[in-house]
């Protein structure tokens, strides 16, 4: 009876411990625009008169820019409407919901291409973003290879980390479904519990404690590489995104609150 009162106290100083040694991500961060860097490319080719190529990275799009909806990549309708010989306005839909709106204009020297970027969320929110890209290459008007030189979020944003189980991360941000959650061990998990073996995996582990990496994949091929680091200070957050198949990473820096 005597040892129960150290017991007791052992079972507390180690509890007490485990919060105190609780992983450094969990918390809440706020975007940082300022320190970030979320390069975009988009092209348009021209195919004579009022008909385009559009690729603004998920496959090519075929339509007449005369501002009427027609069918886009999955399940989508696409429409371009010339306002005015420097302006465009850009919408997507799908099951007859605006999905999005950019309107764009050209400089007067043709080489610069601003892109004011709404997206509708389905929750009623917007996310507002601005975009300077600059040709890249040959092309007149519109047409060209567009390359992000300044991107500017005018949406706040914020990410949450919580413990995930035993030893795991579930990390979130506005609009998501669902968490994304993971563990260190290596394991290659299904994000989606439907998909027996096929479409978006995602596995994950730790470099050290301040460093995670995670690597997703789609159908078994590899996509996206992630890579979370924390400051020294823990008050900083960066998440480079690594896209197979393009050449500039996206840092993406956030804040803890």
């Amino acid at each position: 009876m005597k040892r129960i009162p150290g017991m007791l106290a052992a079972i507390c100083l180690a509890t007490s411990m485990a919060c105190l040694t609780q992983s450094p991500f969990i918390g809440k961060w706020e975007f940082d625009s300022s320190r970030s860097r979320t390069p975009d490319e988009m092209k348009v080719q021209s195919q004579g008169g009022n008909k385009y190529i559009f690729d603004f990275g998920g496959g090519a799009e075929t339509i007449v820019a005369d501002g009427t909806d027609q069918p886009g990549l999955q399940g989508t309708l696409l429409s371009a409407k010339q306002e005015a010989p420097d302006t465009w306005i850009i919408e997507r839909k799908k099951d007859g919901r605006l999905m999005l709106r950019a309107t764009w204009k050209l400089s007067a020297d043709g080489n610069t291409l601003t892109d004011y970027y709404r997206e509708f969320e389905q929750d009623g929110t917007t996310l507002s973003l601005d975009y300077v890209y600059q040709r890249v290459g040959g092309g007149s008007g519109f047409a060209a290879d567009w390359q992000s030189i300044k991107e500017t979020r005018n949406t706040p944003l914020w990410l949450e980390v919580k413990a995930y189980e035993d030893d795991g991360l579930a990390f979130n941000t506005p609009g998501q479904q669902k968490p994304l959650n993971v563990k260190f061990d290596g394991t290659e998990r299904a994000m989606d519990s439907a998909s027996d073996g096929q479409g978006p995996a995602v596995s994950a582990r730790k470099v050290d404690e301040h460093n995670v990496v995670m690597t997703f994949k789609n159908n078994g091929k590899v996509t996206l590489t992630q890579e979370v680091g924390l400051s020294a200070d823990l008050k900083t957050l960066t998440i480079t995104l690594r896209f197979v198949g393009r050449e500039k990473p996206d840092v993406m820096v956030y804040q803890r609150q």
